[in-house]
């Protein structure tokens, strides 16, 4: 009969053989994925070919777009990977439960500087290919729409306690927070300038007030 000779631990072997092989993809996806971001950022998004991201993550061609999409793919999921990192709702929860305005701003900065310094060579690789690639600029814009959401969130948070100076309302608090803590601060002061993330968010954070509150 079908079956027989299969001993009571013949389901979890085949279990664990299930698992062994879901670990085994999951590792080659995120190899594929890590060679990608490193590849993307040092030679750029046009210059890396499927072939260099297979050889550096040592499968073939053929698994690359099997299991990520291609170079395509693989941008959608960076994209998501920096713009719907769990860190920036687990921040922006801690923010709405703060009431003093100076704790907002101060956590806001720390949290746009986190970001920065863990996703900032995705954001980099994003805008610099997002005005001759469709792909590319779709996710910008996806990515642009989140993270402005989270400082417009701000905004309003800092409006209902009444904390703006007069004549600014919500949206008014949300443009100059995106001045500040936008693409451009930390890539201007700490690229360009070579300002540590440190010094960039401290001042990033003050002038932000001043202008604010």
């Amino acid at each position: 009969m079908a079956g027989e000779g299969r001993g009571p631990g013949a389901g979890n072997a085949a279990k664990g053989q299930v698992s062994r092989r879901a670990e085994y993809a999951e590792t080659t996806r995120r190899a594929i994925v890590d060679e990608a971001r490193r590849l993307f950022s040092e030679k750029g998004y046009f210059a890396t070919r499927v072939d260099d991201i297979a050889a550096a993550a040592r499968v073939s061609p053929a698994t690359v777009y099997a299991v990520t999409g291609g170079k395509q793919g693989l941008l959608r999921t960076l994209i998501d990977q920096w713009s719907a990192a769990p860190v920036v709702a687990e921040g922006l929860k801690r923010i709405e439960e703060f009431d003093d305005p100076d704790e907002i701003l101060r956590h806001l900065a720390h949290l746009t500087r986190e970001m920065r310094q863990d996703y900032g060579d995705i954001m980099r690789a994003v805008i610099a290919a997002a005005p001759h690639d469709a792909t590319a600029a779709e996710g910008l814009a996806t990515g642009t729409a989140r993270y402005r959401a989270g400082t417009t969130f701000v905004a309003q948070r800092l409006a209902g306690l009444g904390a703006l100076r007069d004549g600014l309302d919500a949206d008014d608090a949300a443009d100059i927070l995106w001045f500040y803590l936008g693409y451009a601060g930390f890539f201007t002061l700490v690229d360009d300038n070579g300002w540590s993330y440190a010094r960039a968010e401290e001042w990033l954070r003050q002038a932000a007030r001043q202008a604010l509150l």
